[in-house]
């Protein structure tokens, strides 16, 4: 399946192409479904997967692997290892994000200089904002302040997850709309370039007629 053509369309958009063979998402999806209905230990797998050191083997690794097992050694690993934004993603919002510690891996990586350890933990909150429907409007509160905090960082991955991650939260509910609208605007006031765009741009979608309009049908 490895395709160079793939692979330089891939090196475009930012992602590593080193021991990458330029397999698309769209295949390893269906690819990690088949291997999933007869893997008996999908966890072990994905472990030997992720170990190989391609770039597709370990996005399929986050795709097979059960979340139930995942450890928090095994988190703090693969984020030691993280080369790219679409592996780091991919393995926070399709895989630890549905782990129970991932709310408290986002503080510990938040405070790592890595820059995809440090987008890691901005992946995880937008991925915890959108697939955790269980979680209380209370159990964000305490992510605003991470994230104005982290809004100087001028890193490109840094300040596109954590622009992500305000968005996500202002997209639950209207409650939540109304705190990261508030949190977007405290960000505008800072001096910094990172800052002023990643308020500008969330606040062009979390103030927008179209969203506030959702949210409020979502409310009857």
């Amino acid at each position: 399946m490895e395709s160079p053509r793939d692979r330089e369309g891939m090196a475009r958009f930012g992602i590593n192409p080193n021991n990458t063979l330029g397999v698309s998402i769209y295949k390893l999806r269906p690819m990690a479904t088949e291997i999933r209905r007869s893997c008996d230990d999908c966890h072990s797998l994905a472990q030997e997967l992720w170990a190989s050191g391609i770039h597709e083997a370990r996005i399929l690794a986050v795709f097979v692997d059960d979340p139930k097992l995942v450890t928090e050694k095994q988190m703090d690993s693969w984020a030691k290892d993280f080369d790219s934004w679409d592996v780091c993603d991919q393995a926070c919002t399709s895989l630890f994000d549905q782990s129970p510690l991932a709310w408290k891996t986002v503080k510990k990586w938040a405070a790592r200089d890595e820059e995809f350890v440090k987008r890691g933990a901005f992946a995880l909150i937008a991925g915890l904002a959108w697939h955790n429907k269980k979680a209380k409007d209370s159990d964000f509160d305490g992510f605003f302040p991470i994230i104005k905090r982290a809004s100087t960082d001028e890193r490109n991955y840094i300040r596109k997850a954590v622009n992500w991650a305000l968005r996500n939260i202002g997209k639950r509910n209207l409650n939540l709309n109304r705190k990261a609208i508030s949190c977007a605007k405290e960000i505008q006031k800072l001096d910094s370039k990172a800052a002023r765009w990643i308020a500008a741009d969330a606040l062009r979608e979390l103030q927008s007629e179209a969203k506030q309009e959702m949210l409020k049908s979502k409310e009857k």
